[in-house]
């Protein structure tokens, strides 16, 4: 269910709850009304401060080697016919267009980040690239596989079945997508909802918003990401972790039903 329907309907039925409560219903609906606002706002400028980073990065962008998602991504890349059509949502400066390219495949990428797509124009490899959001994205059936390799932890948890769609949308069926996922610990994850709470924040568990991150981070659990994973009719092939230095990626190989 799209997130502003969903919204409304929790809406309609605290109202009708509160029909009952007089005055103090009305008070208490109007301030929950309010709250939803404030994370709507919030989340919105969460999400300008990731892009300028992007933009502001994009040229000095330390396009770190990593293994482990390089092979994932041969994997996914394996699942496809030659001559076939990728889709790298989002591809930031486009890291791993040559290996689409290598494996006698094309590519074509999106991001919400000026400065990124300007990098990733660069080598000439991608067939079609695209300013516009996961969130926003509206390319109906075309490739043959998908990868969304460092971009969900800046999705807000009311945004993910939006991407899931979107991504399930654009890929033919039996395509496959390669997801990769951050997590962190427990610990560091109760600090930070406690951090944010306490300065008036409208957070919900899971969400970072310091020390080094990207303007945010939102970290899922594992089965809530299998959840939204489901919900969108991704099915899931395969997965693996690979630790980090205090965290670590999670790998998702799904197809598409």
């Amino acid at each position: 269910m799209p997130v502003m329907r969903w919204l409304a309907a929790c809406l309609t039925s605290a109202t009708e709850v509160l029909k009952c409560l007089g005055p103090f219903g009305v008070c208490a609906i109007n301030s929950h009304r309010l709250m939803v606002m404030d994370r709507m706002t919030w989340l919105s400028q969460r999400r300008v401060a990731v892009v300028e980073e992007y933009n502001a990065d994009a040229a000095s962008w330390d396009e770190y080697s990593n293994d482990a998602q390089q092979h994932w991504v041969g994997r996914l890349l394996a699942e496809c016919e030659r001559g076939g059509v990728v889709l790298d949502a989002p591809c930031g400066t486009g890291r791993y267009f040559p290996l689409v390219a290598d494996a006698g495949l094309r590519v074509v990428g999106i991001d919400q980040s000026e400065g990124m797509l300007s990098q990733a124009r660069r080598p000439g490899i991608a067939e079609a690239l695209h300013l516009v959001g996961l969130q926003e994205m509206s390319l109906d059936g075309r490739f043959d596989a998908a990868m969304t390799i460092d971009a969900m932890e800046n999705v807000p948890p009311e945004d993910w079945p939006i991407v899931l769609d979107n991504l399930h949308r654009a890929v033919r069926p039996s395509g496959c997508l390669y997801l990769t996922v951050e997590e962190t610990s427990d610990a560091t994850i109760d600090t930070a909802h406690a951090d944010l709470v306490a300065r008036g924040l409208p957070a919900v568990r899971g969400e970072v918003v310091r020390g080094g991150v990207t303007g945010y981070h939102f970290y899922p659990t594992r089965d809530q990401v299998l959840a939204w994973l489901s919900e969108a009719d991704w099915r899931l092939i395969d997965e693996g972790f690979t630790p980090e230095n205090g965290w670590g990626y999670r790998h998702l190989l799904a197809r598409r039903d």
